[in-house]
């Protein structure tokens, strides 16, 4: 009895067990949980019934079949591939692809892997893309790349459903020979740059010491311009000043020689006087060191004139004894 009692409990608990077991399979297949940014879709019995939100949802069991899909933008970066420039160099290039399912049900059943199917396509249009470009354009135009690879791939991925936000270039690496002939040529052109700008640089400061010069030589040419002015200025003052004065001079002189003579004709000239002052040039001319004399024609006239002094010498004298016996005072001599 205590046997046959054992058994029992250990059959009940079997079966115990094997309830519970499918009561938990039972309620693990009717009930499904979708997260935020997944929707589910249900397929009974292999074909497509619906698609569900997130939230907590029921399913009909052993006929209903949940998917879960994510809906979320998310990345896809290729591995390094080798792709041929236009000009036939030959490149690593790595990409990443930012795209988002947009209609669930084409991608689950318009292709059989739509994340592979984009990476392959990835893949072509890199290819195809670069082998438009030149390795000049290919390190410098990343936008133009991005661009062409997009329009690309977009109308095929709209046909699984998947749309392409945008597409970033990661990384390009040329050989290593090239590597080595783009830093030559970097090189090179930085010292070619150098050499422009040592060359500009003694070309101007060779036009400003030419320009200085020029600006002194003409202040000096000017400055001495304005002296030579300045000094022929001053030279015609002092000339016009000594014309002046000489012609004040001149017109003094001339009025004294005018007054003079208009007194020599006012003034009655004696014959006494007339006589001393012709005896007095002919004693100057006897003087003179000369070697000839020339004497004047007038002579004759000079004896007359010496002739007529002595006798009003002598009647002078006769007068004079007169005066001083009546008045006792010396007679003043006339001219």
């Amino acid at each position: 009895m205590i046997i046959g009692s054992a058994a029992m409990s250990i059959g009940v608990a079997v079966v115990g067990f094997f309830i519970f077991a499918f009561i938990v399979v039972f309620l693990k297949s009717c009930l499904k949980v979708v997260q935020q940014g997944c929707v589910g879709v249900v397929k009974r019995f292999g074909e497509f019934r619906t698609i569900y939100q997130p939230g907590l949802h029921i399913l009909m069991p052993l006929a209903d079949r949940m998917d879960k899909v994510d809906v979320r933008e998310f990345p896809r970066t290729g591995d390094q591939q080798a792709v041929i420039t236009k000009d036939n160099v030959s490149l690593w290039v790595s990409a990443t692809i930012f795209c988002q399912v947009t209609d669930v049900k084409l991608a689950l059943f318009e292709v059989n892997d739509f994340g592979l199917a984009i990476d392959q396509m990835a893949r072509t249009a890199l290819r195809a893309v670069f082998g438009e470009l030149t390795l000049d354009q290919s390190l410098s135009e990343r936008e133009t790349i991005n661009s062409k690879m997009q329009d690309h791939m977009a109308e095929a991925t709209l046909k699984w459903g998947v749309r392409l936000n945008r597409i970033e270039i990661l990384d390009i690496t040329p050989p290593t020979n090239v590597l080595q002939a783009m830093s030559e040529q970097k090189e090179a052109e930085q010292h070619k740059r150098a050499a422009i700008l040592k060359s500009e640089g003694e070309q101007q400061s060779a036009i400003n010491s030419a320009q200085g010069r020029k600006q002194a030589a003409v202040l000096e040419a000017e400055g001495q311009k304005q002296a030579s002015i300045l000094g022929a200025e001053a030279q015609k003052q002092v000339l016009e000043l000594r014309a002046d004065g000489e012609k004040r001079a001149a017109q003094l002189r001339g009025e004294g020689e005018a007054a003079a003579l208009e007194a020599i004709d006012e003034a009655l000239i004696k014959p006494n006087t007339l006589a001393i002052m012709q005896l007095r040039a002919l004693q100057a001319v006897a003087t003179s060191p000369n070697a000839k004399v020339v004497v004047p024609y007038e002579a004759a006239g000079l004896v007359g004139a010496a002739q007529v002094l002595v006798g009003a010498m002598k009647d002078a004298g006769s007068s004079a004894d007169t005066d001083v016996a009546g008045n006792g005072r010396a007679p003043q001599p006339t001219v």
